[in-house]
């Protein structure tokens, strides 16, 4: 079941991060999987404005989660993050579905997120989901500012890339 994450989901949300980040140590990115999953207080601000959303278990435990924002006037998945535990039954794509509706119901033409190029579950997984790489001359200022944000992380060790799928 998919809804509308809750205040006292968040701090699962991290572990769900810490979980899911912890698979890119397989294909080399360690300094990936240790990344900073982020804090309670900056999934709150998603949370509050009601643009965060769980896949729950049968217990109604967060499994996976989805965070957006609005960027360039398109539904920005800012995070999509699902436990391995739980990952090839659809719960991502479920979560992005979910997102879609919600950009249709306020007239936002697409969806938007930033990935690495080359990690299989990542910009592969996305284009599977009808994603396609957005050319750099195509990036609006939102999302320049955000790969510019990204790079400074030190992400860009890593080809990244912007994508969008019209709705």
């Amino acid at each position: 079941m998919i809804r509308l994450a809750r205040p006292d989901d968040l701090p699962a949300l991290i572990d769900v991060e810490r979980e899911a980040g912890a698979l890119f140590r397989d294909v080399g990115m360690t300094a990936i999987a240790d990344d900073d999953p982020g804090s309670v207080a900056e999934l709150a601000v998603y949370q509050s404005d009601g643009r965060a959303w769980v896949s729950v278990d049968a217990a109604d435990r967060p499994v996976a989660y989805l965070v957006a924002e609005v960027v360039d006037g398109h539904a920005h998945i800012e995070q999509v993050s699902v436990r391995p535990s739980y990952a090839r039954r659809g719960l991502g794509s479920a979560l992005i579905e979910t997102l879609a509706g919600w950009a249709r119901s306020r007239g936002l033409p697409a969806l938007t997120l930033t990935t690495f190029a080359a990690v299989p579950w990542n910009a592969p997984y996305y284009e599977r989901l009808r994603f396609r790489v957005l050319p750099e001359a195509e990036l609006g200022d939102g999302l320049r500012a955000i790969r510019r944000a990204e790079a400074t992380r030190g992400l860009d060790t890593w080809p990244r890339v912007a994508m969008i799928r019209p709705l």
